[in-house]
């Protein structure tokens, strides 16, 4: 279970979050490049451990950054990771932050947002092989579950043996059940909120993880 940290909202409940509530605080940074000095103190308060996300924009990041910015916040905050989230499509240009990670022994997620649409599953898959491809130890599906058959299309990928884990993940009308349904499947990163949600379909972490010890004990 993983919560979002975005907001000084998020920031503030995430200091308030006890060992075994959530298993990862993802702690997104370009939501706080405004003022970056700020949040580096309190990081070490923090009792669970950090996944780092500096976010494109074009994949919904906040603050507009550039790839040179992106570096610099990445470089400033890898000391606090657990994992690094690093788009896909931004593995060429931040290939410099991917090894130091790397050299770090912080795990990778290489990740996808489909905000408008939830693409076929020959389309998912090629980006999970493009991940596998790149050396990322995660890759991230995101996309908008808008009807049963864009919820059926993400199914699709744990239909198959997958050459590394995937985290998988829907948005809008049929994200909260998808993301129930996807976490039995087999996704092994399950993202939720502390105060208020960041994306369409989360549910607030700590309900969403016991929602899914339930259906484990069921």
């Amino acid at each position: 279970m993983v919560a979002a940290v975005h907001s000084p909202g998020a920031l503030r409940a995430a200091l308030q979050i006890r060992p075994g509530e959530v298993d990862f605080l993802e702690i997104r940074v370009d939501n706080f490049a405004a003022d970056p000095a700020a949040l580096l103190p309190v990081l070490p308060r923090l009792r669970v451990p950090l996944i780092i996300t500096v976010r494109h924009p074009a994949e919904g990041g906040a603050h507009n950054l550039s790839f040179p910015q992106r570096r610099e916040l990445f470089a400033r905050f890898l000391p606090h990771a657990s994992l690094i989230d690093v788009e896909l499509r931004s593995f060429e240009k931040l290939s410099a932050t991917v090894s130091a990670a790397r050299l770090a022994g912080v795990k990778v997620i290489a990740s996808v947002h489909h905000f408008h649409s939830t693409p076929p599953v020959a389309k998912l898959q090629r980006a999970i092989r493009q991940a596998y491809a790149a050396g990322a130890d995660v890759c991230k599906l995101a996309a908008l579950a808008g009807s049963p058959a864009a919820l059926a299309r993400l199914l699709g990928v744990f239909g198959k043996k997958q050459p590394l884990p995937l985290s998988v993940m829907g948005m809008g009308r049929f994200g909260k059940i998808s993301r129930l349904l996807l976490a039995q499947a087999g996704s092994v990163l399950n993202y939720g909120y502390l105060d208020r949600p960041n994306a369409s379909g989360q549910w607030e972490a700590r309900l969403l993880k016991s929602r899914l010890a339930e259906l484990v004990e069921a």
